[in-house]
């Protein structure tokens, strides 16, 4: 299989069903895609997830579990999240089983990419998707709407692999480490430094912050920041902090 898919991680959050996992395995098995994550698994492992692994059980064994989804993600470009529920308080850019496979396709060659799939019966919560650039939905019967996780996967799996394996060969890639772009452990230090710059300039009222976050969220997600914009983002906070400590230390 294309090399590429190394670069392509799958995320199962808080996955009930032990027998799942390995489903998901002999899913990613079977489309060339190796790297596991789980993030706070119920029940990791049981006899059912190595019979239903059937053949891919390097998959589950070599599966990283991790305590949370930014934990999980952290080394990740770009992230994209599972999710049959459209009608959310704020949209995400969303996009088809289709389409998630040509965008990964696309991506690959500069990024690691990460799909992520919430809990068997509630999906992702808001929270979650904050962590996500994109949302991705497999179209359905409208009067049979129900996918199970380790089908969702299998499918997404397929897009993807198709989609690389008939990509047209990208032009070289840029080698410089400072146009890729930032890691989502960057970015959540990006936001954690904004909300607290919001707060000081109170700009954000932390007892009644409404949607701010969860918009700054989406705005730089869809700007797709590079790690030498980020450096700048970051030192335009730390600049602005600076000034405001030396305007209020003039005025004593």
């Amino acid at each position: 299989m294309n090399q590429l898919l190394d670069n392509l991680c799958i995320v199962m959050v808080e996955t009930s069903h032990p027998g799942n996992i390995g489903s998901a395995a002999r899913a990613m098995k079977t489309m060339g895609i190796n790297d596991l994550r789980l993030s706070s698994p119920r029940k990791p492992y049981s006899q059912e997830t190595w019979a239903l692994a059937s053949g891919a059980n390097a998959i589950v064994e070599q599966a990283k579990i991790v305590p949370d989804l930014p934990a999980a993600i952290a080394d990740c470009q770009y992230v994209i999240g599972a999710s049959a529920r459209s009608e959310r308080t704020l949209q995400w850019p969303q996009m088809d089983s289709r389409e998630c496979g040509i965008c990964v396709a696309e991506r690959l060659p500069l990024q690691k990419v990460a799909l992520v799939f919430g809990r068997e019966r509630t999906g992702l919560t808001n929270e979650e998707l904050e962590h996500c650039n994109a949302l991705v939905h497999i179209p359905m019967a409208f009067d049979y709407m129900s996918l199970n996780i380790a089908m969702a996967i299998q499918v997404l799996s397929y897009e993807c692999a198709t989609a690389v394996r008939l990509a047209t060969p990208a032009e070289a890639a840029t080698t410089d480490p400072d146009e890729v772009l930032a890691s989502a452990e960057a970015m959540e230090g990006f936001y954690t430094h904004l909300e607290q710059s919001m707060i000081d300039a109170r700009f954000l009222d932390p007892e009644n912050p409404r949607l701010l976050m969860r918009r700054m969220r989406r705005l730089f997600g869809r700007a797709e920041v590079t790690v030498s914009e980020m450096n700048i983002l970051r030192g335009m906070l730390a600049a602005f902090a600076g000034r405001k400590f030396h305007r209020r230390s003039s005025t004593d």
